[in-house]
């Protein structure tokens, strides 16, 4: 699977992101902090992880800075993203199970190395809902992103 991943600062827990990924046979676009030269800042390297999924260069996205909230709220502002702050286990699980998200945010100051591997398994494992309320209401965050409400 290709996984855009960003980060405002270059952290111990970043760089095990994106050894993990890549020990889990993942291929690793790196932004911000993660990548020489690129521009740092939350808003910005989360936004371009985040345009990686809906342009289709990135399967998932995983935004990363200190708390971890504003690289949720950056790229969540790009049409498409389902973009979820996840600082355990069963929150990725649900994340992925009932809001389909595709965009998994994390924080840097929380996320200890044992739990971003359980996380990234919870993550990892689950699948999106088949149930109609669920499918239901990612299809109206969808109608939200283009300003519509109405099925």
């Amino acid at each position: 699977m290709r996984i855009s991943v960003s980060s405002d600062m270059d952290e111990p827990v970043a760089r095990s992101l994106v050894a993990e990924l890549r020990t889990r046979g993942h291929e690793v676009s790196a932004h911000g902090a993660l990548a020489p030269g690129d521009d740092p800042r939350w808003a910005v390297c989360s936004e371009a992880a985040a345009r990686e999924v809906t342009t289709g260069t990135a399967d998932q996205a995983i935004v990363c800075c200190w708390t971890g909230t504003g690289a949720s709220i950056a790229a969540n502002k790009i049409p498409g993203v389902r973009a979820a702050l996840c600082t355990d286990a069963y929150t990725a699980d649900g994340a992925r199970r009932w809001n389909d998200a595709n965009v998994l945010a994390l924080s840097l100051r929380l996320t200890s190395e044992p739990l971003l591997k359980e996380i990234l398994d919870a993550w990892f494992t689950a699948e999106a809902a088949t149930d109609t309320e669920d499918r239901e209401n990612v299809a109206h965050v969808g109608r939200l992103d283009s300003g519509r409400t109405a099925p």
